[in-house]
């Protein structure tokens, strides 16, 4: 793509690094020298791949991590446990199993394998429409027709994915591990 000068020995070093920052400044990405899901979607036109097939370890942790933040006030723009919004805690969350997310509901729904609604699994992340048209809100699929998410009227809570409110807003869901 003539971005490496040189050979190319298989190392992640200080050359690539460059290649790859030059590459991001040309390409107007936030330039940090990391092959990011962005960069690595302008390049070779689709999502960078993900793992489809996470241990049953790795969702418990997932699933684990998430109810220690029950109760977790709701911070419009909060990614700590001093209070998170939704799409702060689900990227903390997963963060904590080893799985970067984008910062924003509707970049979380952009990334991950489209998940049927009767394919759930606990892990998914849960998607809905609340103040404007498309992604607003995000939480995690636990099980049980249940999801944790931070709300802004209640903090981070447990809910029922077909109940009353949500039910009516859900858009759909994606699997990222």
């Amino acid at each position: 793509m003539g971005y490496v000068v040189g050979s190319m020995d298989g190392v992640y070093g200080e050359v690539t690094a460059e290649a790859v920052r030059t590459m991001q400044k040309e390409k107007n990405l936030s330039v940090d020298g990391k092959v990011s899901p962005e960069l690595y979607r302008t390049l070779i036109g689709r999502d960078l791949p993900i793992s489809r097939g996470a241990s049953t370890a790795t969702v418990r942790r997932l699933i684990s991590s998430s109810f220690q933040y029950v109760g977790v006030p709701y911070w419009f723009g909060g990614t700590t446990p001093r209070g998170f919004d939704c799409s702060g805690f689900t990227r903390y969350v997963f963060s904590q199993v080893g799985i970067n997310l984008p910062r924003m509901a509707d970049g979380q729904f952009a990334v991950g394998k489209p998940v049927a609604t009767e394919r759930l699994r606990p892990g998914d992340l849960v998607f809905f429409e609340t103040y404007e048209p498309g992604p607003s809100h995000v939480g995690i699929y636990i099980g049980n027709s249940q999801f944790i998410s931070a709300t802004s009227s209640r903090g981070v809570v447990v809910a029922d994915l077909f109940g009353y409110y949500w039910g009516e807003r859900y858009i759909g869901a994606r699997r990222v591990m």
